[in-house]
C-alpha cells in the first residue's frame, strides 16, 4: 500500500485543485494521507431523535462546530474536512494532537451544556487505520479560487466512524464549563425552499470492491444532476433569504468566541443582524463589506456536493427526477454496486463558518431541512443490512 510522506498542512493546500466535482470519481486524483497524521470523526448521538423534535438547526450547528473548533486551532489555515450534517470528518498532522484534543473535548462539553446534544469524537492515527486494512486518501475540490473542500476515500473514514461508535479512540469531554473557540460559526440564513419540487438528500456508498463500477454509476448520477437548473444546487442564484429575525440567532447567542470563550450578547447579535439585513436590502457597502459580492460568494462556496467514502448530495430537483434517481440507485444496489439512502423534504438549510465578512474564504454547509443526511442514513443502514444480487460481495459496515 502506498503511503504519504510526513508533511504539515501544506500537504492539502499543495494538492491540485479539482475544478469539477466529477473529477473526484477518478481514483488517480487522490493522494494517501501523509504518515504521522491523525484522522478525526465526530457525530451527534441520536441526531434523528433531535431532528424529529425540530432541532435540525441545532444538530447542524454542533456538527459544524467541530470544523470551526479545528479551524481556529490551525489559525484559519486550510486542512482536509467534510461536513456530514450531524457531524464531520477531518485530518491533521500529529503536531496538532494536544491542541485539537483539548478543543474537541471542550466542544463536547459545550454541545452538552449549551445545546443539549451529545457529541462524540474520536481521533485515530493514520497508521492505525492502515493496520486495519483501510486508508484515507485525499483530493482537493476547489470550485473557485477562494475555497477548497476535501474529498476523502479509501474506507478509512467509515472504519474510524465504526470505531468511534464502538467507544474506541474517544476523546472524553472536558470539565464542566470548559468552552472552545468557535469564532466564525453562524447560522443566520433562512431555509431555502425548493423551486423544482423536492430537496433530495442522498448518501451513496460503494458495495464490494469494484471501484470502477461504482465510479461509472456515480458518474451517471452526476450527469443527470448536471442537466438540472444550477446542477441541482439547492440555493437560489441570488443567494438564500436573509431576515432581520434570523431563525438561528438564538443558537448563535450560545457560541463561545475569542480568547474569552464567551458568547456575544444576544442584543449585540440582534443589532448586527438588523444592520446586515439593511445592507442586503439596500445593497449599500459598509466597512469593506459588499453585500452583493458576499451573497454571490455564499452560493459559490456552498458544499451541496461532497465525497466522503461515497457521495453525499443535497439537491433541488423535481419529484420525477427524484424517482428516476432512486430507480437508478436501486438498480445499482440490486447489481451489488452500491448502497444508498435518500430523504425528501421541501427545504434546505445552511450553517456557516465565516472567518471574516470582508474576505471571500467563508464556508457554507448545506443539509436538508427536514432530516437531511441523518434521515437518509437510516435508509442507508437498511441498504447495508439487506442482501444484494452478489452474495458475499458486500463487506460488513466499517470494513474496507
Amino acid at each position: 500500500m502506498q503511503q504519504g510522506r510526513s508533511e504539515g498542512l501544506e500537504f492539502f493546500s499543495d494538492l491540485p485543485g479539482l475544478a469539477h466535482f466529477a473529477e473526484g470519481l477518478e481514483a488517480e486524483r487522490f493522494q494517501p494521507l501523509p504518515n504521522g497524521w491523525l484522522v478525526g470523526v465526530a457525530d451527534v448521538v441520536n441526531s434523528t431523535g433531535a431532528i424529529a423534535a425540530g432541532r435540525y438547526k441545532a444538530v447542524n450547528m454542533v456538527g459544524a462546530s467541530v470544523i470551526s473548533a479545528v479551524l481556529n486551532i490551525v489559525g484559519q489555515r486550510a486542512f482536509p474536512f467534510v461536513f456530514g450534517g450531524d457531524g464531520a470528518a477531518f485530518a491533521l498532522p500529529a503536531g496538532f494532537d494536544g491542541k485539537v484534543r483539548a478543543a474537541l473535548a471542550a466542544t463536547r462539553t459545550w454541545a452538552s451544556e449549551e445545546m443539549d446534544l451529545s457529541l462524540r469524537v474520536a481521533l485515530v492515527p493514520i497508521e492505525t487505520v492502515r493496520a486495519a486494512g483501510c486508508d484515507v486518501t485525499v483530493a482537493r475540490y476547489a470550485p473557485n479560487p477562494d475555497i477548497a473542500y476535501a474529498m476523502l476515500s479509501g474506507g478509512g473514514i467509515t472504519w474510524a466512524e465504526g470505531e468511534m461508535k464502538a467507544g474506541r479512540h474517544a476523546i472524553p469531554a472536558a470539565p464542566p464549563g470548559t468552552r472552545p473557540d468557535l469564532s466564525g460559526l453562524s447560522c443566520r440564513w433562512s431555509p431555502s425552499r425548493t423551486t423544482s419540487g423536492v430537496i433530495l438528500s442522498l448518501l451513496v456508498r460503494p458495495a464490494g470492491s469494484d471501484g470502477a463500477a461504482f465510479s461509472a454509476l456515480a458518474a451517471r448520477l452526476l450527469a443527470r444532476l448536471q442537466r438540472l437548473d444550477g446542477e441541482g444546487r439547492p440555493l437560489p442564484a441570488r443567494g438564500p433569504g436573509f431576515s432581520w429575525r434570523a431563525p438561528g440567532l438564538a443558537l448563535e447567542a450560545k457560541v463561545p468566541v475569542g480568547e474569552a470563550r464567551a458568547p456575544q450578547p444576544r442584543w449585540k447579535l440582534f443589532i448586527f443582524t438588523v444592520f446586515a439585513w439593511l445592507l442586503f436590502v439596500t445593497g449599500r457597502r459598509a466597512g469593506g463589506f459588499d453585500p452583493a459580492r458576499y451573497r454571490a460568494k455564499v452560493v459559490a462556496n456552498s458544499d451541496y456536493r461532497k465525497f466522503d467514502d461515497g457521495l453525499k448530495l443535497t439537491v433541488d430537483c423535481s419529484s420525477a427526477e427524484a424517482n428516476a434517481i432512486e430507480a437508478l440507485l436501486e438498480g445499482g444496489h440490486r447489481a451489488g454496486i452500491c448502497h444508498f439512502g435518500l430523504h425528501r423534504q421541501d427545504a434546505a438549510i445552511m450553517t456557516c463558518v465565516v472567518p471574516s465578512y470582508v474576505r471571500d474564504d467563508h464556508f457554507h454547509f448545506i443539509d436538508g431541512a427536514g432530516g437531511g443526511y441523518a434521515a437518509a442514513a437510516i435508509m442507508l443502514k437498511r441498504s447495508l443490512a439487506a442482501p444484494d444480487a452478489s452474495p458475499g460481495s458486500t463487506p460488513p459496515p466499517g470494513a474496507c
